[in-house]
């Protein structure tokens, strides 16, 4: 079972890197703000995969509220950026 839980933790790092190069490279602003955002979302699976390795749950509450904050920031920056600033 750890090896199974090692080799998904290789694939999301493998994933996560594709996203950085894709995030510094992007064409344009949103292809950047979505890499940044799909990065984000890997990680809270990589935490949660490193919760399921050591067994730790107080991990899966990182990842949950880790994921909340990715959430909020990504829509935070469309909206500055589709408008100017973020006034209504």
């Amino acid at each position: 079972m750890n090896i199974m839980l090692l080799i998904g933790v290789l694939m999301v790092l493998s994933a996560m890197s594709l996203l950085l190069i894709r995030a510094v490279k992007g064409p344009t602003l949103p292809d950047r703000i979505l890499a940044v955002n799909a990065f984000g979302t890997k990680t809270v699976a990589l935490v949660a995969l490193i919760s399921l390795i050591f067994k730790d749950t107080m991990l899966v509450d990182i990842a949950l509220v880790y994921a909340i904050i990715n959430f909020i920031t990504t829509i935070a920056l469309l909206k500055y950026f589709e408008r100017g600033s973020f006034k209504d």
